[in-house]
């Protein structure tokens, strides 16, 4: 479905029950993220928030695509395997043999639909021009100041148009946006991104790279700018095969590249990059985590158009589920054809739950048929992508529900031995990974579960002395044992700052049922362990595997120890530890003193409350 603007899409998910309208007075400073991250943490992710009164001439839109329902609805679907489904048609239409002047006939009108999808750059101007500001001033539009520790107000949501200076190809992308003044932002694409690497492009010719930011309609552009495509496929391209009709774009006013005609805000300018790069960060980030302050390149606006009745689309992110989830869900859905039809036919289904915020967990099954399968599987993905990024993977059966995260965790429990189905590996880790001893650089898990066994050893309610193990563990706050009961053998343990972790292991290995537990966890006493969405969140984010986790064994027995407390306290661990993201004290009693003023509807908590006990000192970064 083709969404005529954000206004259109915005009109389906009234309808649709899908969207609140808050008409009270808001402020974007801290106060629509407060609102916000209460709504994208229940249940389904709530509903998508319209702020008509922020102080500024237009409208705020978040969480809009934070439910299933909702990114269906913006990609015009009744359910996401529907996408995947038509890529997979597709492909195998074009690609399979054709024996006859009549099978190749037949491919006619599949090559007319991609033709049809192709985007088109038209005359004159669009509805994105009917304002324009040559005197730009960033301060005019409702940009969120979104966490207590942030480096300022952020564009969270910008799609961001460049060119490859050689090829010409384009790309859009989606990397935040610091605002430094009213007309000069930060560019924060990671060195891996397409961005980047048109900036060093530009870099070397010692040229200025022409930039063009864009927000709003149709959201199948938003989510485009997310995908995870190839350098050399058009994402505007894929928002055609989204929206089944082609993506009109329309040339800038002061620089020559390109931009939807219905988009709500166009922002043009250029990097300069002779120019020295700018000290950017911090920012409350999708890992739950403060990203750190760090060099990038500064954008200069040259010009600010807009629609009249234009709506300012944004969003927040930080301690999961938030609305990028979502997108996520999306993504494993529809990326799901290309990788089975391309490069492994054997893979049936993929996961990235939630807690595992994108790159730190996945879970796929395949259709095993010979020995080792698990493992071409496992070095295929690490080198596909930004799935190089991801830290730990999970590879099933075909017969399993990876869905089921109960009944998954107890046929790991069951078909792994740590000492031998789980293997270490390293290479690129994502630049917002805080756990990793080099930037940019750390270790990989995968954990095979499809080597099924014979004899099936399962110990439920095994008789553990807590207090013994409290006593002769000094260290150790509390431990949490429910799983065991449920056939999952997975023990939770929370410790003091500092632990000894290699000592504390041989400890606990040798006291009487523990080395009948597979899986031992630690994390910081801070951390609730009778929460497993909140030690999964913490684990992949504080781990480098090959560094944190320890196998000891016996003849018949094994068991694999995961360090997942913070890292600062360590000696040996040199790069700053981040806080998590929480909102502070104040925010949260203004939203709690006018939740009656915003809403008709029973109060909703704030998620902080019970994440700020995680805080260490105040600020992005942990203070010793």
């Amino acid at each position: 479905m083709a969404y005529k603007n954000l206004a259109h899409f915005i009109q389906i998910l009234e309808e649709n029950n899908e969207l609140t309208v808050i008409t009270e007075a808001v402020s974007t400073n801290l106060e629509i993220t407060e609102i916000t991250d209460r709504f994208s943490k229940l249940p389904n992710g709530g509903k998508a928030l319209l702020f008509k009164n922020t102080g500024y001439n237009f409208p705020v839109l978040t969480n809009a695509f934070g439910s299933e329902k909702r990114i269906c609805l913006s990609l015009g679907v009744e359910n996401l395997s529907q996408i995947s489904t038509e890529i997979e048609d597709l492909l195998k239409n074009i690609t399979s043999p054709k024996n006859t002047i009549f099978d190749k006939l037949k491919t006619l009108p599949q090559l007319g639909k991609i033709a049809s999808w192709m985007p088109k750059i038209i005359k004159g101007k669009g509805s994105c021009q009917q304002v324009v500001d040559f005197e730009p001033d960033l301060n005019k539009l409702p940009i969120l100041n979104c966490w207590t520790a942030d480096g300022g107000k952020f564009i969270t949501l910008p799609c961001v148009v460049t060119r490859d200076p050689k090829t010409k190809i384009r790309n859009v992308g989606m990397y935040r946006m610091q605002i430094f003044d009213k007309n000069t932002t930060g560019m924060h694409w990671h060195l891996h991104k397409t961005g980047a690497r048109h900036y060093n492009e530009y870099k070397q010719k010692g040229e200025k790279m022409p930039v063009t930011v864009f927000l709003g309609g149709d959201p199948a552009y938003t989510y485009s700018a997310t995908a995870p495509l190839p350098d050399n496929i058009d994402e505007f391209m894929l928002a055609g095969f989204l929206r089944k009709k082609k993506v009109e774009l329309v040339k800038c006013i002061t620089n020559d590249l390109e931009v939807p005609i219905d988009a709500d805000f166009v922002i043009e300018g250029y990097v300069d990059t002779k120019e020295e790069l700018a000290w950017e960060g911090p920012f409350g980030d999708h890992t739950g985590f403060y990203s750190l302050a760090d060099w990038y390149p500064k954008f200069h606006v040259t010009c600010i158009t807009h629609k009249k009745d234009a709506i300012y689309p944004t969003t927040i992110v930080g301690i999961p589920p938030q609305e990028d989830a979502y997108i996520g869900l999306a993504t494993e859905k529809i990326f799901l054809a290309p990788i089975q039809l391309t490069m492994l036919p054997e893979m049936l289904d993929m996961t990235l739950p939630f807690a595992g915020v994108a790159h730190n967990l996945t879970i796929v099954k395949i259709d095993k048929t010979f020995r080792g399968q698990a493992q071409k599987v496992m070095n295929s993905l690490w080198g596909a992508g930004q799935m190089m990024f991801n830290k730990t993977l999970i590879i099933a059966n075909k017969t399993e529900n990876i869905h089921n995260y109960k009944e998954l965790a107890q046929k790991i429990s069951q078909n792994v031995n740590p000492s031998t189905d789980i293997y270490f590996s390293s290479g690129p880790s994502d630049v917002l990974d805080h756990s990793v001893q080099e930037f940019a650089y750390g270790s990989k898990m995968c954990i095979d579960t499809t080597n099924l066994k014979e004899n099936v050893l399962i110990f439920s309610n095994l008789k553990l002395d807590l207090e013994k193990i409290k006593i002769e563990n000094l260290e150790i706050v509390n431990c949490n044992f429910s799983l065991l009961n449920d056939e999952i053998s997975v023990a939770v343990i929370s410790v003091k700052f500092g632990f000894n972790f290699s000592a504390i292991t041989e400890k606990l290995f040798n006291i009487e049922n523990m080395e009948k537990v597979k899986f031992v966890v630690f994390v910081d006493d801070a951390v609730q362990i009778s929460n497993i969405f909140d030690v999964v969140w913490v684990t992949g984010n504080n781990i480098d595997p090959t560094r944190d986790t320890i196998i000891k064994k016996t003849e018949t027995l094994s068991s694999i120890y995961i360090d997942a407390t913070s890292k600062i306290y360590k000696n040996t661990f040199k790069r700053q530890w981040p806080n998590p993201v929480v909102m502070n004290k104040e925010t949260i009693k203004l939203v709690d003193e006018k939740w009656e003023k915003y809403f008709n509807q029973t109060f909703i908590e704030s998620p902080s409350k019970k994440y700020s006990k995680l805080l260490i000192g105040e600020g992005a970064i942990v203070q010793k």
